[in-house]
């Protein structure tokens, strides 16, 4: 590091120009130092005519270099959007309603599962008809998850039943009551979907499931069951 009488600092330099090196030999008198100095100038000399020969591929190479930075630009934009639309698919919309018409039978079962299997404590059906169809759907419930079934006295399901489920996809308790109408499934006690349908009979008949957003229906349900 070097100060002059302006007080400026300035760095000593790591590489000289052609012309520097022409006015470094003014200074240098010995032989060896104008033979390396000769030698260095033409080295620059054929340099600047190799680049002056080769400045098309200079350019062409330029060029494609920067093709390369905007593709790899691109891609990594179109990688991001493509992630996101991945993530859209796993984290699929919220169920609001959903209309299903005469012979659409798998796609009510598989509906009604995928709201099955979003429980992590406790199912609540209310059906008035449930039968063995009801407990096939149960069986895609997430381990350790408590089913509650109320119903009415008119269902067609029986102890045993309920004996030979409990064996394998426990627990399972009914409980009978004759004051609802409508089909519900309540899920964790903070979810309430109405079912227009008997689960016995999805796809056989136009019915319709929606998601009830009001929480207060559901703790209304919640007081009479």
């Amino acid at each position: 590091m070097v100060f002059n009488s302006y007080g400026v600092t300035r760095k000593l330099p790591y590489v000289f120009t052609e012309h520097g090196v022409m006015m470094l030999s003014g200074l240098l008198k010995s032989d060896v130092a104008a033979k390396v100095n000769v030698n260095i100038i033409k080295a620059f000399v054929s340099m600047r005519k190799f680049i002056n020969e080769n400045k098309d591929i200079f350019k062409r190479m330029i060029a494609i270099e920067n093709k390369t930075d905007y593709i790899k630009s691109t891609l990594i934009e179109h990688n991001i959007k493509i992630e996101e639309l991945f993530d859209k698919f796993d984290k699929k919309e919220e169920l609001k309603s959903k209309l299903f018409y005469n012979g659409e039978i798998y796609d009510a079962y598989s509906l009604l599962v995928d709201i099955i299997s979003k429980a992590d404590k406790e199912i609540i059906i209310i059906d008035n008809y449930v039968d063995k169809k009801t407990l096939d759907i149960l069986t895609k419930k997430n381990i350790n998850v408590i089913v509650y079934i109320i119903t009415s006295k008119k269902s067609n399901i029986t102890k045993l039943d309920i004996e030979k489920f409990n064996s394998q996809y426990p627990k399972l308790e009914i409980r009978y009551t004759s004051v609802f109408h409508d089909r519900f499934i309540i899920i964790d006690k903070n979810k309430l979907y109405h079912i227009g349908a008997s689960l016995k009979d999805l796809g056989l008949k136009v019915f319709g499931i929606s998601k009830i957003e009001d929480l207060d229906y559901l703790n209304m349900l919640l007081d009479k069951i």
